[in-house]
C-alpha cells in the first residue's frame, strides 16, 4: 500500500526537471497522476506506466482559464475528482542573471504572470474539483531565494516572494473546506535547464555549495519525500507551512 493510495494528484510544469521527479514521485506511492506542461509531457506520462503507475499528459497553459479548465476535466474523466495539486510551473533556468536597473517592465511581467499569476489561476481551477473529493492538498512550490534575498534575479526572487504569501493566505481561506495549502522553499537545484545555463552553474552554484550543510549538488529528487509527506494523510494537520528543503543553506 502506498501513502496516495487513491489520491488523484495534478502536476504543473512537469515535462521535465522538478516538475517530472515530482509526478513519478507520486504514482510511486500510489496516486493517478495528471502531468501538465506547456511543452510536450509525454515522457512524463510515460516513464511512469513503465514503472507500473497511472498517469496521463496534458499540454496546458497555467495562465489561460481555458487551458486549465480542459486540464481538470481530463482529470475527472480519467481519474476521478483531485485530491492533491503541485503548483511547479515557473520560469527560472532560461533567465539571464542581469542587475534590477537593466530588467525590464516586459521581463517582470512574464515571470510574475507564469510564477505567481499562474499558480493562483491553477489553484482556482482546481479548488472546485477537490471540493468534490472532499478535501485535498494544495502544494506550492518556492524558492530558496527568498530568504536571503539572491541578487540579479529581482524579478524572479519576487514572484516566488508572491507565492510563498498567496500559500498562506490561501491556506486561511481554504481550511474550512478541507483544503490543505503548504509550499515547499526548494534550494538550488541541479535540474536539466539549471545545468545547461553556464551563468548560473558558474555565479550561483559554488556560493550555494560553500553555504550548504550538506556538501553536494541538490536535485529534484530530493524534493520527492517532502512533496509526497504533503500530499499525504501523513501531514493532515500540517497546512499554512513553508518547509525548507535546501541541504541545510539556510536555518531559520
Amino acid at each position: 500500500m502506498g501513502s496516495l493510495d487513491g489520491k488523484v494528484a495534478l502536476v504543473t510544469g512537469s515535462a521535465q526537471g522538478i516538475g517530472a521527479a515530482l509526478a513519478v514521485a507520486l504514482a510511486q506511492a500510489g496516486a493517478k497522476v495528471v502531468v501538465s506542461d506547456l511543452t510536450d509531457c509525454a515522457e512524463t506520462a510515460r516513464q511512469i506506466k513503465e514503472q507500473g503507475g497511472e498517469a496521463v499528459a496534458a499540454k496546458t497553459d497555467v495562465t489561460d482559464n481555458k487551458s486549465l479548465a480542459a486540464l481538470v476535466a481530463t482529470a475527472e474523466q480519467n481519474f476521478g475528482p483531485v485530491g492533491v495539486l503541485i503548483n511547479n510551473a515557473g520560469i527560472f533556468g532560461t533567465l539571464e542573471l542581469k542587475p534590477l536597473m537593466q530588467i525590464t517592465e516586459e521581463e517582470w511581467d512574464a515571470v510574475f504572470r507564469v510564477n505567481a499569476r499562474g499558480v493562483f489561476q491553477a489553484t482556482k481551477a482546481v479548488v472546485p474539483s477537490m471540493r468534490r473529493a472532499g478535501g485535498g492538498s494544495i502544494i506550492n512550490i518556492s524558492s530558496g531565494t527568498i530568504l536571503r534575498g539572491a541578487p540579479m534575479l529581482l524579478h524572479y526572487v519576487s514572484s516566488k516572494g508572491a507565492v510563498f504569501a498567496m500559500t498562506r493566505s490561501m491556506a486561511t481561506e481554504l481550511a474550512a473546506e478541507n483544503i490543505r495549502v503548504n509550499s515547499i522553499i526548494a534550494g538550488f537545484t541541479a535540474s536539466r535547464s539549471v545545468l545547461n545555463h553556464p551563468s548560473m552553474m558558474e555565479k550561483i552554484r559554488p556560493h550555494t555549495l560553500n553555504a550548504r550543510m550538506i556538501k553536494r549538488d541538490m536535485t529534484p529528487d530530493d524534493l520527492c519525500g517532502t512533496a509526497v509527506f504533503l500530499a499525504s494523510n501523513a501531514s493532515a494537520f500540517i497546512t499554512g507551512q513553508a518547509i525548507n528543503v535546501d541541504g541545510g543553506a539556510i536555518t531559520y
